[in-house]
């Protein structure tokens, strides 16, 4: 599964480049003007981001980082972070997961879901909270999801177990 293009969002993709157990590696692109996603944390993973072209902003357990080609951030797994490009031009990052965990299969969720609404959200964030949490109070965030994600089933939404 090396050289897979997927869109995870209006303004980011990435292409898988190598997948074992130990790491997924893939070359990330995110589109001019984006703003910061949801904060959110890997329970398990670490990531390592090196800059390879234009401007990354990233925010890391509160700690803002402007991030130009050649810089390079680690996060380690349960920091909560964010990471964007709200410059003119795109910008590109070699992206490492190490373990790989399921995230790929994560990026391939959110690549299949097209433009997910909170429904398709609930249910994707609820199969996938091995490799990626929203941050906040968990017992709220898990409740939220819970409901949303089987409102989301019921309807068809997300992937099906």
């Amino acid at each position: 599964m090396n050289d897979v293009a997927l869109q995870l969002t209006p303004t980011e993709s990435v292409v898988i480049r190598s997948r074992s157990p130990n790491a997924l590696v893939v070359e990330g692109t995110w589109g001019p003007g984006g703003s910061a996603p949801p904060k959110h944390f890997h329970p398990g993973q670490d990531e390592r981001f090196e800059v390879t072209g234009g401007t990354l902003r990233a925010r890391v357990d509160g700690r803002e980082h402007t991030l130009t080609t050649g810089q390079t951030l680690e996060i380690r797994h349960g920091a909560v972070h964010q990471m964007w490009n709200d410059g003119s031009e795109p910008a590109h990052a070699l992206w490492v997961t190490s373990p790989a965990g399921r995230t790929a299969e994560w990026y391939e969720a959110l690549a299949s879901a097209g433009k997910p609404g909170p429904l398709d959200y609930g249910v994707l964030l609820s199969e996938y909270r091995d490799v990626f949490r929203l941050a906040g109070p968990q017992p709220l965030v898990l409740g939220a999801m819970s409901v949303l994600s089987a409102v989301g089933r019921r309807l068809g939404r997300g992937p099906q177990p």
